[in-house]
């Protein structure tokens, strides 16, 4: 499983775009996406760390790898990513 915060992910419509970009790459992946908290969760069939977090980075958002364990870290206004802001 690998995980990561997308801190600039506040929509539904960015968990498609994000959900859209990691199956372009690995049709299999099992994604999972809490909004609430702004994670990620990715079980690839395919593909790495490194090329999933670029096609989120791609897409227009930045994915932080994280401890899947970790408790989230509170942030501040997100930095870019959907267009319904």
């Amino acid at each position: 499983m690998i995980t990561f915060e997308v801190h600039d992910m506040t929509c539904g419509h960015c968990v498609s775009s994000i959900t859209k970009a990691v199956r372009a790459i690995d049709q299999d992946a099992q994604v999972t996406v809490d909004l609430a908290t702004r994670r990620v969760r990715i079980e690839p069939a395919e593909s790495n760390g490194t090329e999933l977090s670029d096609a989120i980075r791609e897409a227009g958002y930045t994915p932080v790898p994280v401890d899947d364990g970790a408790a989230p870290v509170e942030r501040s206004a997100p930095r870019s990513g959907c267009c319904c802001r």
